[in-house]
């Protein structure tokens, strides 16, 4: 069994930066660049993110997934109003009160959902909460693709959602720091990028970067351009505005140009349901079915503490042996065979 800190299934995080962006960081160091996104790395990156969606939009780049989601929610709310979502949602869960800071005190109403998705029968008692001006007016319906217990929201799930938000005058933002995930699993059964957002009636998509083997950067992208705008003073303001935008800018044209940010998250994709299956028969049981890059899964004190002296990192997730193990655009077969090894070595099924 290993003895060494092994990190490749803590975070899709600890991956490094896949060798397209690498190199394209590497090129755009050539000479010299108007600066803060009047490069032609941005326009191009712009212009590529219009046909992955098939639609004219606003994209804007920053530099990391918290300041992604608390900027966009700030455009959408004011600090009276409040927002839904799971009460997983990153947003609720991991980003200390940013969405709120930057709102100015708009409030998360965090909601139960099965298997970190939401349904409109999930936000219709939120709806009734409170009486008049005595209670923030909700605003905005945050949903996270692919979700944090690894699940996918369908096109169909997307557009009756939005249709229940839209109907009663909240706006739908999409935090997407694995919505490459998503929509490589979807892809086969044709469903687009498109098929995932503006069509299903999404405003605003934060569309994930990192987690993808990009470098500090991640773009938030409004398809409903009228909610853009000032977008780009919100940006300055917060210390987002990158001053050598063409190197976060060249990453995503590495990416998108060829399709490498589908391949490298359908990657991710097969290892965690090779790693699933894997866990699956020895025994354990899954907490949520493996759609994306996440597996979740039910695991005994014991194991954790063996597979922890072996030196693996995950983290505890959900209830009170919900464990999560990620896999990254760089998971290898070697990577799973040791940690499927290692379980086997100290799982005794009763």
């Amino acid at each position: 069994m290993t003895r060494a800190d092994n990190f490749a299934f803590a975070s899709d995080n600890t991956a490094g930066v896949c060798p397209e962006a690498l190199a394209a960081i590497q090129s755009a160091n050539s000479g010299r660049a108007p600066s803060y996104g009047d490069d032609l790395h941005t326009a191009e990156a712009k212009r590529l993110f219009a046909r992955i969606f098939e639609t004219e939009c606003e994209v804007f780049l920053v530099f990391n997934g918290t300041a992604a989601n608390a900027l966009a929610l700030a455009a959408l709310c004011q600090r009276h109003h409040a927002v839904l979502c799971h009460q997983l949602a990153h947003i609720e869960t991991d980003e200390c009160g940013a969405p709120e800071f930057f709102t100015g005190g708009a409030k998360l109403l965090p909601l139960a959902g099965e298997n970190g998705r939401l349904r409109p029968a999930d936000l219709e008692p939120a709806l009734q909460r409170g009486h008049g001006v005595h209670f923030p007016r909700i605003r905005a319906l945050s949903l996270t693709q692919a979700t944090e217990l690894g699940t996918l929201y369908t096109p169909p799930e997307l557009s009756a959602l939005a249709d229940f938000a839209h109907a009663r005058g909240l706006a739908v933002h999409v935090d997407g720091a694995r919505f490459a995930n998503a929509a490589a699993a979807l892809a086969p059964h044709g469903v687009t990028p498109a098929d995932l957002t503006w069509r299903a009636g999404v405003d605003v998509l934060c569309l994930g970067g990192t987690k993808n083997g990009l470098l500090g950067t991640e773009a938030v992208v409004f398809f409903n351009r009228t909610l853009a705008a000032e977008f780009d003073r919100r940006v300055k303001q917060a210390g987002q505005l990158a001053s050598k935008m063409r190197f976060a800018a060249a990453q995503w044209v590495a990416v998108l140009h060829d399709g490498a940010w589908l391949r490298h998250a359908a990657h991710a994709n097969r290892q965690a349901r090779k790693l699933s299956a894997g866990l699956s028969e020895l025994g354990f049981a899954l907490v949520a079915p493996t759609e994306a890059n996440g597996v979740f899964v039910e695991l005994p004190p014991r194991v954790v503490t063996a597979l922890e002296a072996c030196g693996w990192h995950f983290y505890r997730f959900v209830g009170e042996h919900g464990y999560r193990f990620m896999c990254a655009w760089d998971t290898q077969d070697a990577d799973i065979a040791a940690l499927l090894a290692d379980a086997r070595a100290v799982h005794r099924p009763l």
